[in-house]
């Protein structure tokens, strides 16, 4: 499996010989509209910086082939701009474009007490990648590769790390951190190299490629 990150939580994984975005949100959408191949789309909340409705809409364009897979709440957006796509929700799986894609998790994780929380839904992928969107929902299932959220409104540091020990990945790399400085990324990688040992923690750059 191929994983470059374009920025934040927009990821492109190359798998079984299928292109699939995450999350095309506000923090990329130069990189991210210029992305063509693509066999799936996938989407779990939606939240500016995960769901850039003029992105979304110029991708469908440009990937005119392409499955968005999403929840109910992003789904009743996608109709409003006439644009199809696949519900996977909580506990709901799909074999899209003959790829396994499975939902887990119904909530954001709170921000505030007094402000709502919308639906999101983590996907794993192929039974081998896992990307939780904004809460730290476990999947309950071995995961190979995990996309671990590292900063945000909703989360401390302590939950990230408290979250890649019970997943267990083999690796994990950071997303949801398009508002770290640079040099500060290097401390959350070292933080999990101490205290989660037994996943490889990967410090994936914006607009770098790995194979996985």
């Amino acid at each position: 499996m191929k994983i470059t990150k374009l920025g934040h939580c927009c990821l492109v994984l190359e798998i079984d010989g299928k292109k699939i975005m995450t999350d095309p949100g506000s923090f990329t959408i130069e990189v991210q509209e210029q992305v063509t191949g693509l066999d799936i789309i996938l989407i779990t909340h939606e939240h500016q910086d995960h769901y850039h409705a003029d992105s979304v809409k110029i991708l469908h364009e440009k990937n005119p082939e392409a499955t968005i897979v999403t929840n109910a709440a992003v789904g009743k957006l996608l109709r409003e701009l006439g644009i199809e796509h696949a519900q996977v929700g909580d506990r709901e799986s799909a074999e899209i474009q003959g790829i396994l894609i499975e939902g887990f998790g119904k909530a954001h994780a709170p921000i505030y007490s007094e402000m709502g929380l919308v639906e999101n839904t983590g996907y794993v992928v192929a039974n081998t990648f896992y990307f939780p969107g904004d809460n730290f929902h476990s999947p309950g299932k071995p995961i190979d590769v995990l996309a671990l959220p590292v900063a945000g409104p909703w989360m401390k540091m302590s939950e990230a790390i408290d979250f890649a020990k019970e997943v267990k990945a083999r690796v994990a790399f950071g997303v949801h951190d398009a508002m770290i400085q640079p040099f500060f990324r290097g401390f959350i990688g070292q933080a999990l190299k101490m205290f989660v040992p037994e996943t490889e923690y990967v410090s994936l750059q914006d607009g770098e490629s790995r194979n996985f």
